[in-house]
């Protein structure tokens, strides 16, 4: 069976498009539906199921698509190792990553990685926790920043701990405080992130045993910050989303003074390629000389 082929699978479901897989690997729309089909003809089954909104995967294919993103995942390990042996830097990384880390971290580490390994190609799969754990789990990508606590299964490398900032703007009635307590937000309108994405804040409040009432939920944490500039509620976010910008808010530490804990997670039932864990050691050295940026933009209590 043609490897070629299941690249070409692989590519119709997460693009859920044969037009669109046909773009990116620059074969023709009845070129990928024939690779399809003749995946479809030697294993005996549908892997696709056509509609107007795409294509999807089958139960069946669902039950394949891991066994060939391992294929796939191997014979780019393969690829990187033989090109190591003789003298010659190559591959892909796929990395899993969320907004702070995106904004914050990632440009750096990214452009001090290729300035040493121009030959090695990097694609960034963004989402929220939950996403980044399901990639793993599929084999979508090779490595991705979670924060801590995650799945037992993976095998976790720590980073850094971030900060965890209760914000409101700068006319509340708790502004001028130093540091504010749970119980004097028990009862706030609370502004809470989506999802997926809401697993740092819940922490942090349940640690304080409150359960603020929600009036809104935001699906990013700049929508989530120009709410509260609106006086919509109040939140908890991490001290990295706030760094760098212009904000009329006061972000305040907690009582307990929270933190979230942000490292790396691999799966532990796979090999790490050899690029994988050179990224992995540049991400780490770069860290080292991080600092946050000043938070100037940030209105807070003591002026």
């Amino acid at each position: 069976m043609s490897l070629v082929k299941y690249e070409i699978l692989k590519q119709v479901v997460d693009l859920g498009s044969l037009t669109k897989a046909a773009e990116v690997l620059g074969l023709t729309q009845s070129g990928v539906s024939h690779a399809v089909q003749s995946l479809e003809t030697e294993f005996g089954f549908s892997l696709l199921s056509r509609s107007r909104s795409g294509v999807k995967l089958t139960d069946n294919g669902e039950r394949v698509l891991t066994y060939i993103r391992d294929m796939l995942r191997v014979q780019e390990q393969l690829k990187q190792e033989v090109a190591l042996i003789n003298g010659i830097e190559t591959g892909t990384i796929r990395i899993g990553t969320f907004t702070s880390i995106s904004v914050q971290w990632l440009p750096g580490i990214i452009r001090r990685f290729l300035s040493q390994h121009p030959n090695i190609e990097v694609k960034l799969f963004e989402g929220d926790y939950h996403e980044i754990e399901e990639w793993l789990l599929q084999g979508e990508i090779d490595f991705g920043f979670v924060s801590l606590p995650t799945m037992d299964s993976f095998r976790i490398i720590p980073l850094r701990q971030d900060r965890m900032l209760c914000v409101m703007p700068p006319d509340h009635p708790l502004a001028n405080q130093p540091f504010v307590r749970y119980g004097q937000i028990a009862n706030e309108p609370f502004i809470m992130p989506k999802e997926g994405s809401d697993y740092d804040v819940r922490r942090v409040l349940r640690k304080g045993r409150i359960k603020p009432p929600v009036p809104f939920q935001a699906s990013d944490d700049y929508a989530i910050i120009a709410m509260v500039e609106n006086g919509l509620g109040i939140s908890i976010l991490p001290e990295m989303i706030l760094q760098g910008r212009t904000n009329r808010i006061v972000a305040l530490e907690l009582e307990d003074q929270s933190f979230r804990s942000l490292g790396i997670a691999l799966n532990s039932a796979k090999n790490t390629a050899p690029a994988t864990k050179k990224l992995i050691r540049c991400a780490k050295e770069w860290l080292t000389g991080w600092q946050p940026s000043p938070q100037t933009g940030i209105l807070r209590s003591d002026g």
